[in-house]
């Protein structure tokens, strides 16, 4: 059974007058499920509605946006053009309402960062900004997804890469040196590990998609150091660095680590760093991104500071002597 009758193609009529908001939104849904009944169901209207929307759109358009099959629809030439737009500007309405909404309400600031930096370095830092701005509410969205700030309903982003891949204003936070890491339990019950030969006598723990971090693994770590052939007592391989530091943290191996992600557990004694004068250099840095729509909310700019004190705190952490700079200047 169809979903829609087939529509007759009466000659049409180019229209000046704006396009109907509704009919858009009914049209975007019916082009993401190529189906009128779905479509209907996700909005909460009758098929037929639905149906009535995209005609009369196609009114207004003035050409066909579907071809109606018995059970199924697919988008004309025209149809996918202006899902094309629809896709952009749709986005960018909720995100204007959603701020109209917030400036309104309660004050809030809106993160993206991807999920490590999230859970092993911003997260566990948030109590003291919140017990010093009880009223200010915040929102983390933790994806490797790139947002793009002018038009997400994102005010802020922290994000990790060398200079040259960030916008002129990011502001540098830290830098990064990768080191080996283990639980203290691992190192007392093992071996010794006092040379970086002995890690062959260890599990080491690896990220299970080398390829794009190249700059990440073992094999760049051996071949600095003169040990392009060691192979370790076994691998151990997962997709994020927070999973492959908490392998480490209950001694199944020895990680490769990013020092300012687990300077934390180093200082707590959680993780030890057996070998410290055999760091690496990174070619990454971390990054803090204000958002232009969102730079002058008082709240944003105090989230923003805050930041860049934890920044300067890790900084010491470490042992960094660079100041916070931006990406122009750094580049």
């Amino acid at each position: 059974m169809a979903d829609t009758p087939s529509m007759p193609q009466p000659e049409m009529r180019l229209r000046t007058r704006p396009i109907s908001a509704g009919n858009l939104c009914a049209f975007e849904a019916v082009a993401r499920h190529l189906n009128f009944r779905a479509a209907s169901e996700e909005m909460a209207l009758t098929q037929s509605a639905v149906s009535r929307q995209i005609q009369a759109l196609e009114r207004e358009v003035g050409v066909s946006l579907f071809l109606r099959h018995t059970r199924a629809v697919e988008l004309t030439g025209a149809g996918s053009q202006l899902l094309l737009a629809v896709n952009q500007a749709l986005p960018r309405v909720d995100g204007a309402v959603r701020q109209i909404r917030q400036s309104a309400g309660r004050r809030t600031v809106a993160i993206t960062t991807f999920a490590s930096f999230a859970s092993m370095w911003l997260i566990p830092r948030l109590e003291q900004f919140q017990r010093d701005h009880p009223d200010i509410d915040i929102r983390i969205d933790a994806s490797d997804v790139i947002v793009d700030l002018g038009i997400a309903d994102v005010d802020l982003a922290l994000r990790s890469g060398p200079a040259k891949s960030m916008p002129a204003q990011a502001i540098r936070l830290f830098g990064e040196q990768l080191t080996p890491v283990a639980s203290p339990w691992l190192l007392k019950s093992g071996p010794p590990l006092k040379k970086p030969a002995d890690l062959a006598r260890f599990a080491l723990i690896e990220d299970a998609h080398p390829d794009h971090l190249e700059w990440l693994t073992w094999r760049r770590w051996f071949d600095e150091h003169g040990l392009s052939t060691l192979q370790p007592k076994r691998w151990l391989y997962f997709n994020y660095s927070y999973q492959m530091v908490q392998a480490a943290l209950t001694g199944q191996g020895v990680v490769l680590a990013r020092l300012p992600l687990v300077a934390d557990s180093l200082a707590s004694g959680d993780l030890v760093e057996p070998l410290p004068g055999q760091r690496m250099d990174s070619p990454m840095s971390y990054w803090l991104v204000v958002g232009p729509r969102a730079e002058q909310r008082p709240q944003v700019k105090a989230f923003a500071e805050w930041l860049m004190a934890q920044g300067r705190a890790t900084r010491r952490i470490i042992g960094e002597d660079a100041d916070a700079v931006t990406a122009d200047a750094a580049d």
